[in-house]
């Protein structure tokens, strides 16, 4: 029997061993600054896009690396919220379709990401959203209802956040997820995962508090964030919403599926955009 107490020992000492390494090393499992290269090696320009660099300040002092590339008589005006992997150097494509459909775009590298200073972490991440946003509506002065919200994959929890704080003209959530709880312990059933993660980003909760028309694009092939995920945060969204079913995978369907990405998306601002008139203004003084 030795031999047995000795074998469920170390099974037990391995099991509680992984249990702690997650736990103290997780935020290596939520952000990936460096995924492909921290390096920002491309610009707008790259598609032909005119564009200004910017330096945004966050509330902690944080200085936040950011793009706010112009659209021609813009309809409004979109703060692009990325995902935990790479820099906004890796979201041309995707700036691209938005630029196409009228929209001034500001996008911004998180702390720890890109050129920006600090190190990432969940509180940091929604004071960087809000930076952005405060960089909109107070030095460009751009009226509120004609801002949209757009967060991918992580970014979705940040923006879901930010619009349940401030009055985005909408918002739309690509590929992301009910909790991060909840993920890890989809990720990790093993573990009691959902009470091991210090994070929560609670899209679903933020969601409940959301007063705008809400977007969600997923893909039922999603092989990181399953498609449940998306079901569960239109049930949680308030009316106007809706979801719209891409393919690919999480980190493709963008490019698959964009087509579908660009009709709906167009749509979807023409329901309360165009009704507000003229290009993107200012706010009156």
């Amino acid at each position: 029997m030795r031999w047995l107490a000795a074998v469920l020992g170390l099974g037990a000492a391995v099991y509680l061993g992984l249990g702690l390494y997650l736990y103290v090393f997780q935020a290596r499992y939520v952000y990936f600054p460096a995924l492909p290269s921290r390096q920002v090696d491309a610009t707008p320009a790259d598609i032909g896009l005119a564009f200004d660099a910017v330096t945004l300040r966050t509330a902690d002092g944080v200085a936040l690396a950011g793009w706010f590339i112009p659209a021609p008589a813009a309809r409004g005006t979109l703060l692009y919220l990325h995902g935990n992997g790479g820099n906004i150097g890796h979201r041309l494509d995707q700036i691209e379709v938005f630029h196409r459909l009228g929209l001034n775009i500001l996008i911004i590298d998180y702390r720890g990401y890109g050129a920006s200073s600090g190190k990432p972490s969940e509180q940091g991440t929604y004071q960087d959203a809000l930076a952005a946003w405060n960089w909109l509506t107070q030095e460009k002065r751009l009226a509120p209802e004609r801002i949209v919200l757009f967060g991918e994959s992580l970014g979705g929890s940040i923006a879901a956040w930010l619009a349940a704080r401030q009055p985005p003209a909408g918002l739309v959530i690509y590929a992301s997820f009910t909790s991060v709880p909840e993920m890890a312990q989809a990720l990790y059933p093993m573990f009691p995962a959902s009470r091991l993660v210090r994070y929560r980003y609670d899209t679903r909760a933020a969601l409940g508090s959301v007063n705008c028309p809400v977007l969600i694009l997923h893909s039922p092939e999603d092989e990181i964030i399953p498609f449940s995920h998306g079901q569960a945060l239109l049930e949680a969204a308030r009316e106007p919403k809706r979801l719209v079913e891409l393919r690919g995978g999480h980190n493709d369907a963008l490019q698959v599926s964009r087509e579908i990405y660009t009709r709906e998306i167009g749509a979807f601002l023409q329901t309360f955009l165009s009704s507000r008139g003229g290009p993107d203004t200012m706010v009156a003084q």
